[in-house]
Parts: structure tokens; sequence; C-alpha cells
């Protein structure tokens, strides 16, 4: 498991290029029949990919990097299936995951086994966890079920669908919120104008995005921006005191998740576009 430490605003301004990508960037989740873990010290989330292919995948973590026996000791999760169908088994119970539904799972679980259905279309199993201190039923969702919202227009090239899936008025959870935003055809730009939300950090996982495109991550504090170049299912982590926005080179998916003091999607510090800088 990769570690992350938390960064101070005044000390991400000196921040060159390679030194953002180091802190926030996380450019590799996805390797063939492995679990790829980060730990970030921003809320103690944990942002995970899985990529069975032919093998299962088991959730598992080193006892000392997490402090606990099993992984969802003291821990939630949710998991976004964002290849081919997918099969999940909580304490042996198969939940089958077709593309970008949604699976909570919550403390107290011992054991999580993901594997693809058809090794030909495998599945991609994206996934953000963190602490909780007590156990809510697994509950699974999807774009067709989700509270959703068609926000945007073309002419402000942001004409999207955000879906909602843990959240406070969805799926159960101690603090985990989680969700995904698509956008149409012809539109680039995700969370623009800019927020901050000081009560909670973000992590976004850009994804369904071209080889040859790019997303420019907008990051920082509202006066002081930084941009990080992204590409197809990398993720990258937002501290509390940053703006995350980004535009693409062409249209995208992403999957954002948030955890910290409360669950309430509308608790954010709006920036107005005459302030940004």
């Amino acid at each position: 498991m990769e570690n992350r430490y938390a960064s101070h605003p005044n000390e991400v301004k000196q921040f060159n290029t390679e030194r953002l990508r180091q802190e926030f960037l996380i450019e590799s989740l996805f390797a063939p029949e492995q679990l790829n873990l980060v730990y970030s010290h921003v809320d103690r989330f944990i942002v995970g990919g899985a990529y069975p292919i032919h093998q299962q995948v088991v959730l598992e973590a080193d006892a000392k990097d997490i402090g606990a026996d099993s992984f969802l000791e003291r821990r939630e999760i949710g998991i976004i299936n964002i290849g081919g169908q997918g099969i999940i088994t909580a304490d042996g119970t198969d939940y089958v995951l077709e593309p970008l539904e949604c699976l909570y799972i919550g403390l107290g679980v011992n054991e999580v086994v993901m594997k693809s259905t058809d090794a030909a279309q495998p599945a991609k199993f994206y996934f953000n966890s963190t602490p909780a201190h007590r156990s809510y039923p697994i509950a699974k969702t999807g774009p067709d079920d989700a509270f959703n919202m068609h926000l945007g227009d073309i002419m402000n090239s942001n004409e999207r669908t955000l879906y909602r899936f843990i959240h406070e008025k969805g799926i159960q959870s101690c603090q985990l919120v989680m969700g995904m935003t698509m956008l149409e055809k012809g539109n680039m730009w995700n969370t623009m104008p800019a927020h901050t939300h000081n009560r909670r950090s973000e992590v976004y996982l850009y994804f369904n995005l071209p080889e040859d495109a790019a997303v420019f991550h907008m990051m920082g504090e509202p006066q002081e921006t930084r941009h990080i170049v992204m590409r197809n299912e990398q993720a990258v982590i937002s501290p509390s005191w940053s703006i995350h926005s980004g535009v693409g080179t062409s249209n995208y998916t992403f999957i954002w998740g948030m955890a910290g003091e409360n669950q309430v999607f509308e608790d954010m510090d709006g920036v107005a576009m005459k302030d940004l800088k």
C-alpha cells in the first residue's frame, strides 16, 4: 500500500509539476490480477483498484498498514465497476455488478473477493474506503436507480448528468459519499464555477477518456490555482482547501468520493469566477 501524506497549502504553492504529481496524482490503479491501494492521510481515505481477469482478487491489506486483521474491521467501502460484468463476494454472498453499478459494503464484513464474469470483457473495480464507527447493510445501486440531476448546457461546455450513489438520502454509510458524473458529447468542463469544502476531502477518478485525450485537472487554493494533466483511469486527491475542477480535450466520466465531517452534498463554499487566480 502506498502512503500519501497531507500537504499544507503554503507548501503546495512551491511545488513544481513533478512534485504536484507525486503528492496528488494516482497514475496507476488497474494492473491485471492485482489489487492496488493508496492510503491518503487526508481523512484516512483509501483509494484502490482491482482488475481480475482470469483470477479472483481479494480485498486485503497488511495489518501494520491499517491496524486491523481484516480490511473492513474498522472501515466501509464503496465499489464501482468501470469494466465488464463482475462479481463481488462478501462473506459468501455473491453480488453481480454490471458496468457502472455501485456496491456498498459496511464495517465488519470479513472477506471480500472480486472476479470477472468473462475474461474477454473483464471487470474493473474502483473503490473508496473510509473509517467507520458502525455497520450499515450491504447495498447496490446503479445509474438507473440512483438519484440523478441533469446539469449545465452546451453553451458552457458542461452539459452533464450527476448520479448520487452513496449519500444521506441514498445508500447509507458512516461518512463515505460517492457518485459519478457523466459528460455529454461535446462537453468538457466539470465543477466550474469551482468550490471548496473545508469540512471534507474528495477524490476524482477520470475514465471513459480516449487514449489520446487528457484532462487538465484544476487544484489549489482559489487564488493560487495549479493544474495536473491526467489520462484515462487516473485518480487525483483533493484536500479540503483545494478546488477540484477539470477540462478535457474530450468528454469523459468521473467518479467522485468524499469523506470528512458530514455527508451533506450541498455543503460547499462556492468560488466566484472573478475570484479565481
